[in-house]
């Protein structure tokens, strides 16, 4: 395991090192995100055509448009408590916090019901986006963007990043969640433009999503950006052998969205297929990798970015079984 900050098995290099699209993309997270080099994307920067793919998405739908950034922080925090992911139900609920609905950011935090119904429903969707959309069609490429991109997120922080969002874990105390919040209240406030993210994405992933764009958010910044991500995570079945992809691919197919048990047919042995359990347990269980899990599989040829782009496989694999079961 590596001692390396918040990240668990990589050594991301320092972001003042960035050059060129990671920069770039470091720049208008500070910007438009208002948070210095988050290590929801740090993580990712070993990968940068994922690091782009990922950020497109949650830019184009989180942050940006006319729609309610605390009924997609709802949606958000949803997915993230479904899928155990404490660094983002805390960083959601701070989020929350930022947009000036102390109550509600505190209720979400608890994983309890908003007082609210629309918000009730809008959270409860998020926990199962299978389930009917609580709100207009017109929405669907923000609010289902915003759950897909914390689908693959979530599923990237429980396997490379550690549970504590700030150091010594300190967002357990309420004033600090509200503190939080406010340092960031300007730029979740603030009014963006659609499709800045998109220059980011890397050309050969522009031209190859002209035509796989998803019909939920076709011909938006969405659309572009959701399918650049599983073009750009889809590259790491490479690292596997087919029969390795086949059981993946058959695996999350015959997943029902529950949360699998710790053992069983499902997840391979370490010691006979290291690269296809990691994968699975990127897709479907990704708080339960473990140093054992990353020793089996990596051998001095698989550097930090093979290990990202393994990770990235297994949940993109996911993301768009879920993707498939929403629409």
């Amino acid at each position: 395991m590596t001692a390396n900050g918040p990240f668990r098995y990589t050594s991301p290099a320092p972001p003042k090192s960035a050059t060129g699209t990671v920069a770039d993309a470091y720049a208008q997270m500070r910007s438009d995100f208002g948070i210095d080099n988050p290590a929801t994307f740090v993580v990712l920067s070993d990968a940068p055509t994922i690091l782009t793919a990922a950020w497109a998405l949650m830019r184009e739908s989180l942050l940006v448009g006319a729609t309610s950034r605390t009924e997609k922080e709802l949606v958000a925090a949803g997915v993230s408590l479904a899928n155990r992911c404490p660094f983002c139900i805390d960083a959601h609920t701070v989020l929350l916090h930022a947009t000036g609905d102390h109550r509600l950011a505190e209720t979400v935090g608890r994983d309890d019901v908003p007082a609210d119904p629309y918000q009730a429903r809008l959270l409860a969707w998020g926990k199962d986006v299978r389930t009917p959309k609580p709100f207009p069609a017109a929405r669907t490429p923000a609010y289902l963007g915003t759950a897909l991109a914390f689908h693959f997120i979530n599923r990237i922080v429980s396997s490379l990043v550690t549970e504590n969002m700030l150091p010594g874990n300190v967002q357990r105390f309420r004033v600090v969640r509200s503190l939080a919040g406010r340092t960031v209240a300007g730029a979740v406030r603030r009014e963006l433009s659609p499709g800045d993210s998109l220059a980011l994405l890397d050309d050969t992933l522009v031209d190859d999503v002209l035509v796989a764009e998803p019909s939920w958010a076709a011909g938006t910044p969405v659309g572009t950006a959701y399918a650049a991500l599983l073009t750009a995570a889809c590259a790491g079945a490479g690292l596997l052998s087919e029969d390795d992809q086949e059981l993946v691919s058959k695996t999350v197919a015959a997943w029902d969205g529950s949360h699998p048990e710790p053992t069983g047919g499902w997840l391979p042995d370490r010691s006979e297929r290291p690269g296809a359990r990691l994968a699975l347990l990127a897709a479907l269980a990704p708080y339960r990798i473990t140093d054992e899990d990353v020793a089996a599989w990596r051998r001095p040829e698989h550097r930090d970015h093979c290990l990202v782009h393994l990770i990235a496989y297994g949940a993109i694999t996911a993301v768009a079984r879920i993707e498939g079961q929403s629409v």
